[in-house]
């Protein structure tokens, strides 16, 4: 089957809130920009059945409401979305290819929002119980709707003792329930001896979740001794999973940076290793991994890769002269030196009308200066044939100017 190709400027991997809120900045901009998300719009966040820290809902709200005004919200800004698999991609280059089933959408920049999900226990009746069932990945997020209950944390790593600490302020009780020796955890020594003391916490070793029981919720979680293969019922209201993360990268492997982990490596801008590719959202390496700072990733994100095109098409056209001789001055605007040499290329300019001439400001955007492996100013360079072929930094005169112009 030959598959249909499609262009957009952007294309975004994934539908969850650092998508959503990326697709927005991307459809405001007037820039054609597709959503390609497998499952649900919204991603986790829609599971969540109320969200009390994200800014401007006082009185919280549920996941699937949040997300659904950020749907609206990008449609809006005649954002596009396909509710498909990405199979494969083509990052490198001006322009990338993402593959689904049917189609190749090609584009000039791309998002990466894919996300992950959580590991799972493997137990039995897991399932069933996902989400607002009674098992949750989210203490921050869950923590409120458990007031005055008992729950239960499966894990004893820092990310399951802490969320169970923070679980204390809200829940009567917390049991965790712990695979290793009595006393043996894989947090930290700190951590460790607060929640050892914690009056609230109450500690099961050697054991390991063996199936989730209830009706239409969650109420009972067995437990299996791993020693001596006895079976340990214990009635809760919520189970809060936290042995692991598994960002969803499987497509990107040797192709974008990554921890070891597997999460995609960015700078501040969510910038990839690769030009014109950002990963925002859970899918980076990231301190916090919630709703608010997945909004700010798919801002920045949103922002860059709106930079990025207007300034390959300046690039392209004006900078590199698309092969004609082409003269460019980078230098910094807050840099008094640097703005005191601009009228020698305003006068080169003026007696030399076969050779266009371009004066980039880092201190507004560096990322021209990136792209011809200019980190600071003042810099001159000369350009022919879509080459380099000579750059002069330090002392810039009228003489060294014409020099290099050969």
């Amino acid at each position: 089957m030959e598959k249909k190709t499609e262009q957009y400027d952007v294309v975004i991997i994934g539908g969850g809130a650092a998508s959503l809120t990326a697709g927005i900045y991307c459809g405001r901009a007037k820039l054609k920009t597709l959503i390609i998300e497998k499952t649900l719009v919204g991603g986790l966040a829609t599971y969540t059945n109320e969200i009390e820290n994200y800014p401007g809902f006082p009185d919280g709200a549920t996941g699937l409401g949040l997300m659904d005004l950020f749907h609206k919200q990008a449609k809006k800004f005649g954002v596009d979305f396909k509710l498909t698999d990405v199979k494969a991609v083509s990052l490198e280059g001006d322009i990338k290819k993402v593959e689904t089933f049917r189609n190749v959408y090609e584009a000039k920049a791309v998002i990466i929002g894919s996300g992950g999900k959580p590991r799972l226990t493997g137990a039995r009746n897991e399932e069933r119980y996902l989400y607002d069932k009674g098992i949750s990945f989210c203490a921050t997020c869950d923590a409120a709707a458990n007031s005055g209950k008992t729950v239960m944390v499966i894990g004893s790593g820092d990310a399951a003792i802490e969320e169970g600490m923070f679980l204390t302020k809200f829940a009567d009780k917390v049991i965790v329930s712990v695979m290793h020796d009595n006393g043996k955890m894989d947090c930290n020594e700190i951590a460790k001896a607060q929640a050892l003391s914690n009056p609230k916490m109450e500690f099961l070793w050697n054991t390991v979740v063996d199936s989730f029981e209830g009706d239409e919720r969650l109420n009972t979680v067995i437990l299996k001794n791993v020693k001596t293969g006895e079976a340990l019922p214990v009635q809760v209201d919520s189970c809060f999973l936290f042995i692991g993360y598994l960002p969803n990268t499987e497509l990107f492997q040797g192709v974008l940076t990554m921890n070891r982990g597997g999460y995609l490596i960015t700078n501040e801008r969510m910038e990839t290793n690769l030009p014109g590719v950002y990963a925002i959202g859970d899918v980076r390496d990231k301190f916090l991994k919630q709703v608010a700072t997945a909004v700010g990733d798919g801002a920045v994100a949103g922002y860059g890769a709106e930079r990025y095109l207007s300034e390959s098409e300046v690039f392209k056209k004006q900078v590199m002269n698309e092969g004609n001789p082409s003269l460019v001055y980078i230098y910094n605007g807050v840099d008094t030196y640097s703005r005191e040499l601009l009228p020698l290329f305003k006068d080169f300019e003026q007696s030399h009308s076969e050779v266009r001439v371009s004066c980039i400001d880092i201190y507004k955007s560096d990322g021209i200066a990136k792209r011809l492996g200019v980190d600071e100013g003042p810099c001159a360079l000369w350009i022919k044939d879509n080459q380099i072929q000579e750059k002069l930094e330090g002392e810039i005169t009228p003489v060294e100017i014409n020099r290099i112009c050969r």
